[in-house]
């Protein structure tokens, strides 16, 4: 690559970065639905056709704004569950997974409001958006999965008079992910588990092997 062609390379990365800051900006002041890229073309201080030409629609820049937010969640919802030691505590891990998410969409309320709330007006969010959103239900179901294999199980509900008995969510909810690739390979069998002070009562109790 050309010095040239790589100074026009970092300049377009550059202001493109400005464009996403402004834009990410703009989502807690005006929300989802009112992002303009009028408005964030004065914020970066360049005319709207201008901005046009690295984010060719509103929907483009929607996108590329729920891509890096859904991937930005999903690191801290990953990064918190790798951060618990032990492994067959998961109880530890769900809820440093959970306090993770939360304390992201608190600080970031505009994203939050993108991700999670009032659907845009006019805008469908294309399949490229599809893994980044499912990074954090993938932390999730490993740690149900991690649980379910080493024991743990929902506490029983007992059936209605007549009814069938409840053959049970779990298993063949974790069966169905795997088929559809939302995680890789059978969930992992710990070699014992343990329900510490103050777990649910879904965690199960200590079991071995």
């Amino acid at each position: 690559m050309s010095p040239a062609r790589t100074a026009r390379a970092l300049a377009r990365e550059t202001i493109t970065r400005e464009i996403l800051d402004s834009a990410r900006a703009r989502l807690t002041t005006d929300g989802a639905a009112g992002l303009s890229l009028r408005a964030v073309a004065r914020d970066v201080e360049m005319v709207s056709s201008a901005v046009y030409r690295y984010f060719p629609s509103r929907d483009a820049l929607l996108t590329a704004l729920l891509i890096e937010a859904y991937d930005e969640l999903g690191t801290a919802a990953e990064a918190a569950d790798a951060g618990v030691a032990d492994r067959s505590d998961v109880t530890a891990r769900w809820l440093a997974t959970f306090r993770a998410v939360r304390t992201w969409c608190v600080t970031h309320p505009g994203e939050f409001g993108l991700l999670y709330g009032t659907p845009v007006p006019g805008y469908a969010a294309p399949r490229d958006t599809v893994d980044p959103a499912t990074r954090v239900v993938r932390v999730l179901i490993r740690i149900v999965g991690d649980g379910y294999a080493a024991g743990a199980r929902p506490p029983v509900v007992p059936a209605a008079p007549g009814a069938a008995a409840d053959p049970g969510t779990v298993a063949p909810a974790l069966a169905f992910v795997t088929q559809h690739g939302l995680i890789e390979g059978p969930v992992r069998r710990t070699r014992s588990c343990r329900r510490p002070s103050g777990a649910p009562s879904w965690h199960g109790p200590s079991c071995s092997g």
